[in-house]
């Protein structure tokens, strides 16, 4: 007897085909990974297909694997997970993306296939730097206009490049190179002589 998860599997390989690099099942779920030339056709497929039927995507996030496995991860740096949900099948579907290039990292955009890609390209934007090719309004979500780099990429500093405050004399916000020196906090441990034993 098969299980839904066998059957998942079966449906979406029967789907994607040949276009398919990679699947993986763990943890009682799905992960396919297609390139970045077959993505936007695909997800039509998985969406439109009986077998399939993916009505919704209910998540999109930008993944930067520079530093993945303590340096150890020899793909392509940055990535695009989609996660799908079929109603009428009562399954979830988790689809991986790699960018080809990551100088210029670009995907095709979602929104044509599902309307609630549009605020999750935007934010994986805003945070990677990922392009979303055919996106119509590809500006930043999160961050402020001005905001300098991408603050999810494993190479952005921690303090960030520049901070920004209200400057009463000027009665508007400016903008400064980082002022905060960086420092090694070191716990303070309180011991107690009696700690744990009943008196």
């Amino acid at each position: 007897m098969t299980t839904k998860l066998e059957n998942l599997e079966s449906a979406v390989k029967g789907v994607i085909g040949e276009r398919l690099m990679q699947s993986h099942l763990a943890l009682g779920e799905l992960t396919v990974v297609v390139s970045a030339k077959d993505y936007l056709q695909v997800m039509f497929d998985l969406r439109d297909s009986a077998a399939t039927c993916f009505e919704q995507l209910i998540d999109l996030c930008g993944v930067d694997y520079s530093t993945y496995g303590d340096g150890i991860w020899d793909g392509k740096r940055f990535a695009v997970v989609s996660h799908l949900t079929s109603v009428k099948h009562n399954w979830r579907l988790r689809v991986r993306v790699f960018a080809e290039d990551d100088e210029f990292p670009l995907v095709a955009s979602l929104v044509d296939v599902w309307s609630t890609a549009n605020w999750y390209e935007r934010e994986a934007f805003d945070f990677f730097g990922i392009l979303f090719d055919g996106h119509n309004d590809l500006r930043r979500i999160l961050t402020d206009y001005g905001f300098i780099g991408h603050p999810f990429r494993k190479d952005f500093p921690v303090s960030g490049y520049v901070e920004m405050r209200y400057d009463a004399d000027q009665k508007r916000v400016v903008y400064q190179p980082v002022t905060i020196e960086p420092r090694e906090n070191t716990p303070r441990i309180i011991r107690e002589e009696n700690y744990g034993i009943k008196g």
